[in-house]
């Protein structure tokens, strides 16, 4: 007789310095991959099986130990140990690696500001809609500091904008997929990775779930204004050559501008040879601000020449220092 093959599902879960949340969200999902809780799914999910894989992104708190623990009285838990800190990106693409076998896979932050209540709606609407991909936007940013939410929709704005990669406003990295999705963004190895952005560009069918924004359970987010800035310019350069066409633009119109600036000084000194080239305050303030202008291009062409230097070293994404 043919054993029956039941469903897999891994929760990838990645974690830095999060000692507080391990058991904390290991319960909260638990309780809600019940039986009862998968009652809209077809009767090969009443047996689904699913591991956690959480993923420690080279936390130098307790909590490489406390997912130890949780291993001791759960064979279902795995966990995969950087050598160092690599990134949350890192972290998600290792995941990925390590999930790649099972039938679905869904990405969860630990700090429960991913509700697991959502995780079976999630499920049922991939498996009963024929979806590839389901995944989840906030609705607010209600608790986020006004600032970064503010720079936040701008981002999601103007790269959506600039970008033939469409991102949706308030998206999270929250979502279940399908093993042929995992399977295509795996086979996009860059260095320079944005998830959210790949998400969108590989295609596949997906439909987002919105929901309130949620307050993270313990601890402080390891988001800093700064970080999710540099965050922010690596998307855009990974994403878009619109910035390389605007420099070139301002270089196009600036030159033009000196050369009718030269003409008209030219031709007034010939028509009038009495009058005195004067403004050396004029003539400082216009240097500093081609100077600057120039050194903001610089910039900009130095972003993306330092991203295919980092790519053409073919460094691995992370440093496995431990896994079981």
């Amino acid at each position: 007789m043919q054993e029956t093959v039941y469903p897999s599902l891994a929760i990838i879960v990645p974690v830095h310095n999060e000692e507080e949340n391990i058991h904390i969200f290991y319960d909260a999902v638990k309780k809600n991959l019940t039986a009862e809780g998968l009652l809209s799914l077809p009767d090969a999910f009443k047996h689904l099986k699913y591991d956690f894989w959480y993923i420690d992104d080279g936390s130098i708190d307790r909590t490489l130990l406390e997912i130890k623990q949780l291993q001791l009285k759960d064979s279902s838990v795995h966990f995969v140990s950087f050598s160092r800190n690599f990134g949350k990106e890192a972290a998600i693409y290792a995941g990925l690696t390590y999930a790649k076998k099972y039938d679905y896979v869904v990405l969860m932050d630990v700090d429960l500001q991913d509700p697991p209540a959502l995780l079976p709606k999630m499920l049922g609407k991939l498996v009963n809609e024929q979806l590839d991909s389901v995944a989840t936007r906030r609705l607010d940013r209600k608790g986020e500091k006004p600032l970064i939410s503010f720079f936040s929709n701008l981002f999601y704005e103007f790269v959506s904008k600039i970008s033939s990669t469409k991102l949706v406003s308030g998206a999270r990295d929250y979502r279940i997929m399908s093993r042929q999705m995992v399977k295509a963004v795996l086979s996009m190895p860059e260095n320079q990775r944005f998830s959210k952005g790949l998400f969108t560009w590989i295609g596949f069918r997906t439909e987002y779930i919105s929901y309130k924004n949620v307050q993270r359970k313990k601890g402080q987010t390891k988001w800093s204004f700064w970080k999710l800035f540099k965050y922010a310019i690596s998307a855009l350069i990974s994403f878009s050559t619109v910035p390389l066409t605007l420099v070139t633009v301002l270089g196009f119109l600036t030159t033009l501008l000196a050369v009718v600036g030269g003409i008209f000084v030219i031709v007034r000194k010939l028509l009038d040879p009495a009058i005195a080239i004067g403004g050396w305050t004029t003539i400082t303030v216009i240097i500093m601000f081609f100077g600057g202008l120039q050194m903001f291009s610089l910039g900009v062409v130095g972003r993306y020449i330092s991203a295919i230097f980092l790519e053409s070293k073919r460094r691995p994404i992370y440093v496995e220092k431990e896994s079981k």
